[in-house]
């Protein structure tokens, strides 16, 4: 089945959000190692409730499902187990195993089938058709600001507070190390950046570090490090999520410890101030 992009959305008497789960790249291996998810299937079904989807249905993508036809899909999904009449998809939207199939084609064989369809346009912001590929492309490079406002929020990552070599604590900056939780998560350009945190509930303001660590010995596998301002517990094994705010400036190598402490006390300086202004501009924890 091709799934351009993954989410359709459904209208009854109430609405509901349909997602495929694992993502159809994952299960059919196009170009599954390039595979960056901006959102979790968790965060998925937080976005829809919040925009008033009053449930979201998950539906398990394999091998199999992935042959069915645009006509047995709407059949036996949409309209057998999913009680759809009314079906909202994107200007680029498609599902169905035939990748010859037009959208005009799959929408009207979805008509014929006896539902209503309505075809969204494009969205465009600022003169900028947005889409999930530019924002990658953003994240890529950093620009977290640019990637927040056609997200329409703060972009986040999720996990579990992991035991790191405790080198931070030694210079007076103990980092909280992040496992995520979805290992296809896309993490931003390597860099320093302020992020509000949030730990079991309670909302922090901090500095995350994400990629090699130069300074104490250049590594394979790119951490993600958050130091926690005014903030001094013990959180191993806690969830975690840092949501970014400003890129501060590149990774970079130090030649002493001593530099990298100044620069950080430099960095939570700067982060401070902007997450405090953002604070007083009314931008809150989502």
């Amino acid at each position: 089945m091709a799934c351009s992009p993954t989410f359709i959305f459904l209208y009854r008497p109430r609405s509901s959000g349909i997602s495929f789960w694992p993502h159809p790249r994952s299960v059919l291996r196009q170009d599954a190692s390039n595979l960056r998810l901006l959102t979790s299937l968790e965060e998925k079904k937080s976005l829809l409730m919040g925009i008033g989807v009053d449930e979201v249905c998950i539906l398990d993508f394999t091998k199999e499902f992935s042959r069915l036809s645009t006509a047995e899909f709407v059949d036996q999904y949409l309209k057998e187990k999913c009680g759809v009449d009314t079906l909202i998809v994107g200007y680029d939207h498609k599902f169905g195993h035939n990748p010859e199939e037009t959208q005009s084609e799959m929408i009207e064989i979805c008509r014929h089938h006896g539902l209503e369809v309505i075809r969204l346009d494009e969205f465009v912001y600022g003169g900028e058709v947005i889409s999930s590929t530019k924002i990658r492309n953003l994240l890529d490079r950093g620009d977290i600001a640019t990637a927040n406002e056609y997200l329409g929020y703060r972009y986040g990552l999720k996990g579990v507070v992991v035991s790191g070599k405790h080198l931070g604590r030694t210079i007076g900056f103990p980092t909280a190390n992040l496992r995520l939780y979805d290992p296809l998560k896309m993490i931003p350009q390597n860099g320093v950046y302020a992020v509000f945190v949030s730990v079991e509930g309670n909302n922090y303001i901090g500095i995350c570090n994400i990629g090699l660590r130069p300074t104490v010995g250049e590594s394979t596998e790119r951490t993600i490090e958050t130091y926690i301002l005014d903030f001094d517990e013990d959180i191993y094994g806690l969830d975690m999520k840092i949501e970014f705010v400003g890129r501060i400036r590149d990774e970079r190598k130090f030649d002493c410890l001593a530099g990298l402490k100044e620069q950080l006390g430099k960095d939570t300086d700067f982060a401070r101030n902007l997450l405090t202004e953002s604070l007083r501009l009314g931008v809150t924890l989502r």
